[in-house]
């Protein structure tokens, strides 16, 4: 009896002392940590003048060694003896107050300084985007460089704004104070103060800059000078030469008509759905090129005359859902409906990637009201008897299907591995998505108390008259330029091609009956509450 005993006091003496061991170890490495954050936030962070608490790490860190904290307070001690030995100068000493950024050094473009920024009619307000964590100068660059912007302007250490115009009112640099969340030292605005770095030349990791689009021929307007209002005259002007001209003034549109070059903005005079035959600006009939039609490009700056967004000025009285099945183009629709109301669309859920890409509802609460309508994906009696209207988005379930298993295993814009398709987890998503498409439209027409059912392959196939159909269900007045704007920039930042095109078909004959029959239900269902049925390219025969 007595050997156990002994073996078990000795295993717990050397526990003891494991554990003495592990203790003294962990507040030596507490410790350690402290003293090197003290030493780091020291240049940085505010002090008092008469605050002597961190003196002693002070010193240390300038290489002052270890004095009696009293001998610090003693005004008999020589000012010599506090100072760094290895500066002749006391005013070389860092500023225990706060100390403004400084341009970042990294950055290829040059910091023109800071400036007040105006968020109702800002000056730079192309390719607005924001990150909470990661933003940098070099960052904000790149994305106006890719879209040939001159200028890009950093807000609140998180936001990047684009432009080829300076805001008109400069400030003092100690307006801009804030850091960029990704790039400790950069000068990154402030609220409602605008660092602005003029853009030399895109970063050695950026994409290419984006290239100039056809959009085809197009008959002339009868009142040219009111239709396209700027333009330049020269001879053998190119493609190339007119883009770059359009997009320095900051128009989304240039025009060639022989040797004249004009730049426009899509309008009512002017339409890009008013396309003719490409045949009739070619080159075999001159003379009538000359007189009749023009050659369209697309630039790379955005149309800007619908990308300011701000939240409600008062709560909404009606409460609105955008409701849809995952991978139904939920995100795209909001895109639309913020650039073509001018309000911010809320969500159930919190995305920090759609909020990086502008969507600045997403922070807020989804019952704020703040917000011209809210997403969900959400079904069930209590969860759709919450808003008082919504607007139903439906499509195919087999496209939809496809975006969001991408979507789960490769992120917004990813495409899904082979090996995710040929697995179990592809069977396995189908069996219990395919239902949930079902059950999701069904259950919002049951308990839905005003709706509108909007499919998403009319959306993109007739944008204009049905985006107009849901503003005017949301309650809002839209000019016809504004629609317009927003078909110009519709595609927005979240836009995935389908699967990728060498891809096989996905969809087992299985597969294929399961989905089908929840689509003749929903079919069904729609044309029983008095909708028009699902789009027939779809609906099995």
């Amino acid at each position: 009896m007595a050997k156990p005993f002994f073996r078990l006091q000795k295993f717990l003496r050397r526990t003891q002392f494991l554990l003495f061991f592990l203790t003294a170890a962990y507040l030596m490495t507490g410790s350690l940590l402290l003293l090197q954050r003290a030493r780091v936030a020291l240049p940085q962070g505010p002090r008092a003048p008469g605050s002597l608490q961190a003196l002693p790490v002070a010193a240390m860190a300038l290489g002052v060694g270890l004095l009696d904290s009293r001998a610090l307070q003693d005004p008999r001690v020589s000012p010599e003896l506090l100072r760094p030995h290895f500066m002749a100068d006391p005013q070389a000493l860092p500023a225990l107050g706060p100390v403004a950024p400084r341009p970042a050094a990294s950055s290829r473009g040059t910091y023109v300084g800071c400036f007040r920024d105006d968020g109702q009619e800002r000056t730079l307000k192309g390719t607005v985007f924001f990150d909470l964590r990661k933003m940098t100068v070099s960052h904000c660059q790149d994305a106006c460089a890719e879209r040939s912007y001159v200028y890009a302007g950093l807000e609140a250490g998180t936001e990047c704004y684009c432009g080829n115009r300076l805001p008109e009112l400069s400030v003092g640099p100690e307006e801009c104070k804030h850091e960029c969340k990704g790039e400790k030292g950069s000068a990154c605005g402030g609220v409602g103060r605008l660092s602005v770095y003029r853009v030399e030349e895109l970063q050695p990791s950026s994409r290419k800059r984006r290239s100039v689009t056809y959009r085809g021929c197009f008959r002339l307007p009868e009142n040219i000078t009111h239709a396209f209002p700027d333009s330049l005259m020269q001879a053998n002007v190119t493609v190339e030469t007119c883009s770059g001209f359009c997009s320095k003034k900051e128009f989304p549109l240039a025009i060639l008509r022989g040797w004249e070059c004009y730049c426009a903005y899509p309008t009512s005079q002017f339409n890009l759905q008013d396309a003719v035959d490409s045949s009739l600006c070619g080159h075999e009939s001159e003379a009538q090129k000359l007189a009749e039609y023009c050659e369209v490009y697309q630039t790379p700056v955005q149309d800007t005359r619908c990308t300011d967004r701000r939240f409600l000025p008062t709560k909404s009285k009606m409460f609105v859902a955008l409701s849809s099945f995952p991978g139904a183009g939920n995100t795209w629709a909001r895109h639309l409906i913020e650039h073509a109301t001018g309000f911010y669309t809320g969500s159930y859920y919190f995305d920090g990637t759609l909020y990086n890409k502008g969507f600045k509802g997403e922070k807020d609460h989804w019952r704020s009201r703040r917000t011209i309508c809210v997403k969900t994906h959400e079904s069930g009696r209590r969860e759709i008897e919450m808003f008082d209207s919504a607007i139903l988005l439906i499509r195919n379930p087999y496209r939809s299907l496809v975006a969001e298993f991408n979507r789960k295993c490769a992120g917004h814009l990813g495409y899904a591995a082979d090996r995710n398709w040929k697995s179990k987890e592809w069977p396995d998503f189908v069996n219990s998505y395919a239902s949930w498409w079902s059950s999701h439209v069904l259950d919002w027409l049951k308990y839905g108390k005003r709706l509108l059912v909007v499919h998403y392959e009319e959306l993109r196939r007739s944008l204009v008259p049905t985006l107009r159909e849901m503003v005017a269900f949301l309650n809002v007045s839209v000019s016809e330029e504004r629609l317009l704007c927003v078909e110009n920039n519709k595609e927005g930042s979240f836009r995935r091609h389908g699967r990728r095109p060498h891809d096989p078909e996905p969809f087992t004959p299985e597969m294929k009956d399961l989905i089908n029959g929840y689509i003749r239900t929903v079919d069904k269902a729609l044309r029983d509450h008095n909708w028009a049925g699902l789009p027939r390219e779809y609906v099995p025969r």
